[in-house]
């Protein structure tokens, strides 16, 4: 497996299984004061336990620490079990791409909720194809990765202009391409 490889399956074990639970769990206030005190005998214990981190955090930090307590306690056993073995797996790459792994977690939870959404919705689609054509796609992402910097976006400018054409619009591009493979949807629609 190669390093990049492995910093995106990492990243992607780390930001779908530490953000993906958010939205199972009931949402706490944030930013307020209750959010950043302990609310039941657990927390309280949990803070008792390590008074001197506890005191040496902000209060950014302490109602992080509070979330992600109740987010754990939230969860069924099978699901803490998948975290450990996502945190071991995480632990186990080199420092260098753990650094990267925390950088994009870091902009992932940046992101709108309304982004991350359709992230999760993407990876869910990308999950659901048949194993060959995942690696396809990984295939294809690797080789994205290795163009010049201008030429990757190029690319993206086109995907995006591609984005906003209509299906007509699409189908006379190809045409003019010589090209004659459709979308399934695409079909679909203009038919």
């Amino acid at each position: 497996m190669t390093g990049r490889m492995r910093v995106a399956i990492a990243f992607m074990i780390a930001g779908l299984s530490l953000c993906g639970w958010a939205s199972a769990i009931p949402a706490y206030a944030q930013s307020s004061p209750a959010a950043m005190e302990p609310s039941n005998d657990a927390e309280r214990a949990l803070i008792a336990q390590h008074p001197n981190e506890w005191a040496q955090l902000r209060p950014e930090q302490r109602e992080r620490v509070l979330e992600n307590y109740r987010r754990w306690q939230a969860m069924r056993p099978e699901e803490r079990q998948k975290v450990r073995q996502n945190f071991q797996t995480f632990r186990n790459l080199p420092l260098e791409e753990r650094r990267r792994v925390l950088e994009g977690l870091r902009k992932w939870r940046q992101l709108p909720q309304a982004r991350r959404d359709e992230l999760r919705e993407a990876y869910s689609r990308y999950r659901g194809l048949p194993a060959d054509q995942r690696d396809k796609v990984m295939k294809r992402y690797q080789q994205f990765e290795q163009l010049p910097p201008q030429q990757r976006d190029r690319m993206i400018a086109n995907w995006h202009r591609w984005q906003q054409m209509t299906p007509a619009q699409r189908r006379e591009a190809r045409r003019r391409l010589g090209l004659r493979r459709q979308h399934p949807r695409e079909m679909q629609q203009g038919q």
